[in-house]
Parts: C-alpha cells; structure tokens; sequence
C-alpha cells in the first residue's frame, strides 16, 4: 500500500516538475517579445489633431454656450426681482410670474441637456478620427520596430517603452 502511495506522490513530483519546465518555456519564447505603451489620453490633448479639434469645438458651441450662459442670467435677473417686488404684488400676478420663471428655467434645463449632449456626439465623433488616424501610426511604428505588442495606459511604463511622444509626433506631420 505504501508503495502505491509513494507512487502517487512521485507522478504528482513529476508532473509538477514537468508543468515548471513547460512553463519555463514557454517564458522563455516570450522574452522575445517586444512591447510598447502608448499614452491614448496625452495623444488626444497634445497633438496637433487634439488642438485643431478643440478649436473647431469652441468655434462650433461658444455661441450656443454664450446663450445659455445670457438665458440663465436674465432668469436669475428675473427671479431676484420677484423675490424683491413679491410683498408688494397681488398673490395672482406673484403666482403667475413663478410659473413664467418656472417654464423658463425647465426650458433652460432642457436645452442645457441638449447643448452637452450635442457637444459630447460631436467630440466622441472627433475623438473618432484622431483615434483612426492614431491607430495607422501605431501600425506603422508596430511595424518599423517589430513590435508585438502596444498597450494603451499602462499601470507603470518605461521610459524606453513609451512611445507616446513618437505617435504624437508622427500624427504632427501627417497632412
């Protein structure tokens, strides 16, 4: 009985070592294997893509924002004089003009939720283009320096793994 028990521990000690050398091979063939990070987020802010896209944003909603911003003063504007001439109203016209602000503060509200739901599309829709043309560069890099592998935010990257810089720049002079 003993010798069958031992014999039992002694494939569990073969299998074991056998699973430590495969696996050591298999570690082995991936030291090979060449990796780099890419910072997606400093990509999207720095390159010249990221800046022209900020700029047509701004150019595209300042004015609706600008808006906004007037229709929410003139609303404030309108309930502190309420609030100043309400002792000295009649109670019909005190409750109908807090339904007139009431109204336009729903409006207001409603089209604020419009105005970040339009500006958020047309970024995530920009984002879109310069994620597409980033994606060609890092093909390209992969390529050039036989790379198997570019990661996107990394816990800790090494400087020489980093190759955030060398995307933005390739996205630079891209015409």
């Amino acid at each position: 009985m003993k010798f069958v028990q031992s014999s039992k521990s002694l494939q569990w000690i073969i299998a074991a070592i056998a699973l430590v050398v495969a696996a050591s091979q298999v570690f082995a063939q991936d030291a090979g294997t060449r990796v780099a990070v890419v910072n997606s987020e400093k990509v999207f802010n720095e390159s010249n893509l990221a800046k022209a896209m900020q700029t047509r944003l701004q150019n595209e909603f300042t004015k609706r924002q600008n808006d906004l911003r007037d229709s929410a003063q003139k609303i404030q504007t309108a309930a502190e004089k309420l609030d100043r001439d309400a002792a000295v109203m009649n109670e019909a016209e005190r409750v109908r003009r807090q339904r007139e602000l009431a109204d336009q503060d729903r409006e207001l509200q409603r089209k604020q939720r419009e105005f970040t739901e339009d500006l958020n599309q047309r970024t995530f829709e920009e984002r879109g283009k310069i994620a597409e043309k980033a994606n060609a560069v890092l093909r390209q890099i992969a390529e050039q320096r036989k790379l198997d592998i570019i990661v996107q935010e990394a816990a800790f990257v090494s400087p020489k793994a980093d190759i955030t810089d060398d995307v933005i720049k390739a996205l630079n002079s891209q015409k």
